[in-house]
């Protein structure tokens, strides 16, 4: 919702005389724009965190570490050797960790 600063703000004596009507009509702008939820169309769509997935089967094809690639020794990801800040005791450390 857009909101305009440079409009005055009301005092607690404007508040006071606002009327009952003109309340109920600000409350029924502001439940009438609020976004619609979308409905799942069944429960059976959603993945509950714990559930047993030990009959699924992964379909990602898992490469080895290539020759110009490295591991990093911080966060333990794999970088492109383009990624390597620097070598800490012999170690590669991404830019990301360093």
């Amino acid at each position: 919702m857009a909101t305009d600063y440079d409009t005055p703000r009301k005092t607690d004596d404007d508040v006071d005389n606002d009327s009952i009507e003109e309340l109920k009509a600000r409350r029924n702008e502001k439940s009438s724009s609020s976004a619609d939820m979308e409905e799942y169309d069944s429960v059976e769509s959603m993945e509950l965190p714990g559930a047993d997935l030990s009959n699924e089967e992964l379909a990602v094809r898992v490469l080895p570490k290539q020759a110009d690639e490295f591991t990093c020794m911080s966060c333990f990801l794999v970088h492109h050797r383009s990624q390597l800040a620097r070598e800490k005791n012999g170690q590669p450390i991404c830019r990301d960790c360093d």
